[in-house]
């Protein structure tokens, strides 16, 4: 039977790969791998990103002073790293299967020329048979540059790769309509395009992460978006891997239906890059409403009310509505100072062409 997919990217999460002392849980570890090993063998291309560096290093070391967050996490990750990538690759070698380290940080998707110096590194690991294992190079990511989590960053690298789904793994069965402790609450299966589901998101954060379902669910909308599958499943039960690919209607999971309209590869990366906003745009309401309204709009200097931040031309900036919301990024066709003298004028170029325009 074939697969339902040829190309994903699974997300691990820390639940999934640590034991309840913090310990790297390797009996579930090899299991994963079994599992992406199979879908290899079966024609599906894999890209993982794996959490659980800082949890395995915690483990490793004692600190012999007390350290605030930023210096543990990177301590604890320098250690668990090195650790954690020598166990994929003595595991993935009994599969005869090369796997290759991708760290990376969230300025390595500041600009474009960055971004697809990434995406060539990890499609010429593809094309020569080597699974990538990407993860945050918490060593030298410092508070202000880290992704919200590993949710963020899969959602980045399935969008960058052109994957078909994005599969991440927590230590629940997906997202449930009410509290997953509670007996009466069940799993929503399937979430269609537009639904809110903020009614039903807990928000507490995970035990070793740093995200909760809040933000797997917000990265799962915006990849839904992209036309990528997004499916939220527990990693810690056996064969998951294979029966969501294989079993999709019978195997529970919460799924994200995906938009069926084309998003350009352009749009892709600035749809992931508010985290690299330079500066903001305010537009008045006559604005924000043909922009909300219609497809293929720039953002014209006419409908610029005022200008917050410097930034220099092919900045990533926000574009504020008149309420000072943010609706969408984009990225600018001119600084900071020459849009500034073009605020509110007829006739002139876009400040943002629609090409380079995402709207939320």
């Amino acid at each position: 039977m074939a697969y339902q997919f040829t190309k994903i990217a699974v997300k691990i999460g820390s639940n999934v790969l640590t034991r309840k002392d913090g310990s790297l849980d390797v009996t579930r570890m090899s299991a994963l791998v079994d599992q992406i090993a199979e879908l290899r063998k079966g024609g599906v291309e894999v890209i993982l990103i794996s959490s659980g560096a800082v949890a395995s290093g915690r483990s490793e070391v004692r600190a012999s002073k007390k350290l605030d967050s930023v210096d543990q996490r990177q301590l604890f990750s320098a250690v668990g790293q090195a650790k954690l990538i020598n166990r994929y690759y003595e595991l993935f070698r009994e599969h005869k299967i090369p796997v290759g380290q991708v760290l990376t940080t969230k300025e390595n998707f500041g600009t474009r020329r960055h971004y697809l110096n990434q995406k060539n590194c990890m499609t010429v690991m593809l094309e020569n048979g080597v699974i990538p294992i990407v993860n945050e190079n918490d060593t030298i990511s410092v508070s202000e540059l880290m992704f919200t989590d590993n949710d963020e960053l899969s959602g980045l690298i399935a969008s960058m790769m052109d994957a078909e789904a994005l599969i991440i793994l927590s230590n629940i069965d997906g997202i449930y309509n009410g509290s997953p402790s509670d007996p009466a609450s069940s799993v929503i299966r399937e979430v269609e395009h537009g639904k809110d589901l903020s009614d039903y998101i807990q928000t507490e954060k995970s035990g070793f992460g740093r995200g909760g379902m809040l933000t797997k669910t917000n990265i799962a909308r915006k990849v839904a978006d992209e036309g990528i599958t997004v499916i939220i499943a527990n990693g810690k039960k056996d064969n998951i891997l294979v029966d969501l690919l294989k079993k999709p209607k019978t195997t529970v999971c919460t799924r994200f239906i995906p938009s069926t309209q084309e998003v350009s590869s352009v749009k892709k990366w600035i749809a992931h890059s508010e985290g690299f906003a330079k500066g903001e745009l305010h537009i008045n309401e006559q604005a924000a409403r043909i922009i909300n309204s219609e497809k293929a709009v720039s953002i014209l200097p006419v409908g610029i009310t005022h200008i917050e931040g410097e930034f220099e031309k092919d900045d990533i900036v926000r574009i504020m509505d008149h309420n000072g919301k943010q609706i969408g990024v984009g990225k600018a066709s001119f600084d900071s100072s020459e849009a500034r003298v073009m605020i509110g004028k007829h006739g002139l170029k876009p400040i943002v062409h629609y090409d380079y325009l995402y709207i939320e």
